[in-house]
């Protein structure tokens, strides 16, 4: 158990919500227009997936954060 403070996690939060940051504006930017005359309907399965997918490499990340390690 970790008993002192470590630099990995504010990097890594930082690091986080820049990489959200920039996945959100390439999803606005090359996603959203592509399926904009879509019916609703057919748009919520691709904004669920593209909403879930940015979750897949996260366990890693904080596995690093936490122990220094990536796996």
């Amino acid at each position: 158990m970790r008993t002192e403070p470590t630099w990995r996690i504010p990097v890594g939060v930082l690091g986080l919500l820049a990489v959200l940051l920039i996945y959100g504006l390439l999803v606005a930017r090359y996603v959203a227009p592509l399926i904009t005359e879509w019916h609703a309907l057919l748009q919520t399965p691709v904004y669920i997936v593209l909403g879930v997918v940015w979750l897949l490499p996260l366990r890693r990340f904080l596995i690093w954060m936490e122990t220094g390690r990536w796996g």
